[in-house]
């Protein structure tokens, strides 16, 4: 009788797409979605994938001269539905997470190992790969190629996933980079025998520290290659080499049965520097190569939140002739426990910058006649169109059309903009139709509807509420713009400050492949959907005072981040699930322990002798320094603040940096579908 075969599934991932031209249709591709598994069969190691239980089920049509998965759109014929993960609010959902029922995996299932293509499933031993060309369209591709010359179809991850499989077959193969092809990894097997010599030896007690890891046969493998590359270009090549010596002392004291669950960062540096005296890692970004060492954060302060400021606390702040004094210690308390409502219409007008700081009640009541008389003008331009003027002009309508739609939904179980012909909502549609005047490059893109509305309700006044959301929306412009640069930037920034803060948990992210997407709504509105509506007002008051540093919303999303990573890592959620449950979030977020833990994350970063260039000027600290001199230069200066007791926080230009160096690596990323 025949032994019972012994299978282990290593690597499993569901999603992976092969693409395939439907009939008829020169124009679509028909993607067949399936589950990619590497499979360890009595010592001997396949891949296998195979399409779902349901060929129908897993068919979704793409435009070829389209690279957004969102776009995608089921064929005619009739299909069984796909599962959607959908947020409260449809029209926010930037992806939809797809989920298919998963196969169940019956030990021993695998397919023979000679290659099969039945119904676009297949199956082959890793000792009969040749090479994997490994492409970029949005998303990664592979193409494996088979030592007989044939190719089997390109498997697409457009989920991500692709680095942990090549990382798997990495534990049993070398692969190495061509010399002809960069994209192409020619793959190479050790030799067994000389495999187990090398085991044999390293049992010796003797050698522990090395026993684990570190000078495995597959890494005598990666030397001989990196020698070649030493060779030609000796410099970059030995910095290279170092830089990844930290990953196999990480790798040393991770247990093969936890595979999934790393360490603190912090703590395998500190068991480092006890079984490695004089070693520093930390991480900082160089050309070409990267340079690990380490960066002593120091602990991170308990801090607390403050009571609001009143209407006596506003008062005292103001002279007899309207003028504000003592700014940066108002400003210090606002950040520290926010406004109370009835001090929030005026506050706001200074906040925003509608007011200036040191105008008069004169001056500001002729500012406001002047500013009324500006709106009215703009608004009559618009209003004035006649509809056979408006047939000719494409982009009013456009902004028309989008403005009615967003209005109608924009806040309705607020008693402000609730039921039908409010007149709420008549002062939101005019605003955003007049911001069109205003900007007619702009014009009105989704989600402006969403950064006006509490200023709106706080405001009580069109004309008030305008000229302070162009205020906001001089800040936020970018956020809109086209080719949405300052999101991109933002999500860079993001990483940079979570690669800082926690090194374990951005890894796993990045393996996710998931560009912080799911953080993309958070930074494009500021929270706004996220947070109850007086809960916004707080967050962005707070937010309005630039302290305690430049871009401090990024801060916010470290912290929310922060607070999830636990229940993220452990339950291994993917990207599909990091989305799900990132949406999930909404209304459930508690405004003042996120504010508390993101002020505590900055005094721990400002506290930090080592900081990272890129980071100081992310945050502004340059800038802080620059400023203190310039203030202690210029004591009289108008609006010199008054010495606060205490470092809670140091006002800063709200502003941001340009940071270009970081905009020109935001290449070739992040293209948006807006669900209607």
């Amino acid at each position: 009788m025949a032994a019972a075969v012994s299978s282990k599934v290593l690597y499993d991932h569901e999603g992976i797409f092969i693409h395939t031209n439907t009939e008829g249709n020169e124009d679509q591709d028909s993607l067949t979605s399936g589950c990619l598994r590497v499979i360890d069969k009595d010592g001997e190691i396949f891949v296998e994938y195979k399409p779902l239980e349901d060929d129908l089920a897993s068919m979704l049509c793409a435009g070829k001269d389209s690279s957004s998965v969102v776009e995608w759109s089921q064929p005619d014929r009739a299909l069984q539905p796909l599962d959607r993960q959908h947020s409260s609010e449809t029209e926010w959902d930037m992806l939809n997470a797809v989920y298919f029922r998963k196969k169940p995996m019956i030990n021993g299932d695998a397919s023979n190992h000679l290659p099969t293509r039945n119904r676009r499933a297949f199956s082959f031993s890793l000792n009969d790969l040749l090479s994997i060309k490994v492409k970029k369209e949005g998303w990664s591709y592979l193409i494996p190629c088979l030592k007989d010359d044939s190719t089997l179809p390109e498997l697409h991850f457009h989920q991500g996933g692709s680095e942990a499989f090549l990382d798997c077959l990495r534990r049993f193969v070398i692969l190495t980079e061509s010399a002809f092809d960069k994209s192409c990894l020619q793959v190479s097997h050790p030799n067994k025998a000389l495999s187990q010599s090398f085991e044999n030896l390293l049992d010796d007690t003797t050698f522990g520290l090395v026993q684990v890891g570190i000078f495995l046969y597959r890494d005598l493998h990666f030397l001989l290659y990196h020698w070649r590359k030493f060779r030609k270009d000796p410099y970059t090549t030995t910095l290279g080499g170092f830089s990844k010596v930290t990953n196999y002392l990480f790798d040393a004291f991770k247990g093969a049965e936890v595979e999934q669950q790393e360490r603190p960062a912090e703590e395998v540096a500190d068991i480092l520097s006890e079984v490695i005296p004089g070693l520093e890692i930390n991480q900082q970004e160089e050309p070409g190569f990267e340079v690990i060492t380490r960066i002593d954060l120091g602990l991170r302060p308990e801090v607390e939140r403050g009571e609001p400021v009143w209407v006596e606390d506003w008062a005292k702040h103001m002279d007899s002739e309207g003028r504000m004094k003592t700014i940066q210690h108002l400003k210090q308390k606002i950040f520290k426990g926010g406004l109370c409502h009835a001090v929030r219409k005026e506050a706001w007008k200074f906040l925003l910058g509608y007011f200036p700081w040191d105008s008069t009640h004169k001056e500001r009541e002729s500012l406001q006649r002047t500013k009324t008389d500006e709106y009215f003008r703009m608004k009559l331009q618009w209003k004035s169109v006649s509809e056979e003027q408006e047939k000719r002009n494409s982009r009013l309508r456009d902004n028309r059309s989008l403005i009615e739609k967003d209005v109608n939904r924009t806040d309705r179980t607020n008693t402000f903009y609730e039921g039908p012909d409010n007149p709420g909502l008549i002062m939101l549609h005019d605003i955003l139709m007049t911001y069109c005047m205003y900007d007619f490059d702009l014009g009105y893109v989704q989600g402006m509807s969403d950064l006006l509305s509490p200023i709106l309700y706080v405001m009580e006044s069109e004309v008030d509420a305008f000229w302070c959301f162009v205020s906001f929306m001089d800040q936020m412009h970018q956020n809109f713009e086209e080719q949405m640069q300052g999101m991109k930037t933002q999500l860079i920034q993001l990483s940079t400050l979570l690669r800082l803060l926690d090194l374990a948990f951005w890894n796993y992210l990045e393996a996710q492949d998931s560009g912080y997407l799911f953080c993309f709504r958070w930074l494009l509105i500021l929270f706004k959907r996220e947070l109850s509506f007086q809960d916004v007002q707080r967050l962005w008051e707070v937010m309005w005072t630039g302290l305690p540093c430049q871009n401090f919303h990024l801060l916010m999303c470290c912290a929310i981040l922060d607070s999830e990573k636990q229940t993220i890592m452990e339950r291994s959620y993917g990207f599909n699930e990091i989305l799900k449950h990132i949406n999930e979030l909404s209304m459930k977020l508690n405004i003042e322990e996120i504010l508390g833990k993101a002020e505590a994350i900055c005094l721990q970063l400002k506290c930090c002798k080592d900081l990272p260039a890129s980071v100081a000027e992310i945050l502004g600290f340059n800038t802080d320094a620059e400023s203190s001199q310039m203030e202690a230069s210029d004591p009289g200066g108008q609006g010199s603040p008054e010495p606060v007791t205490g470092a809670d926080g140091v006002e800063t230009d709200s502003s941001s940096s340009s940071n270009q160096h970081l905009l020109e690596a935001a290449q070739d990323v992040y293209k948006l579908a807006y669900i209607s």
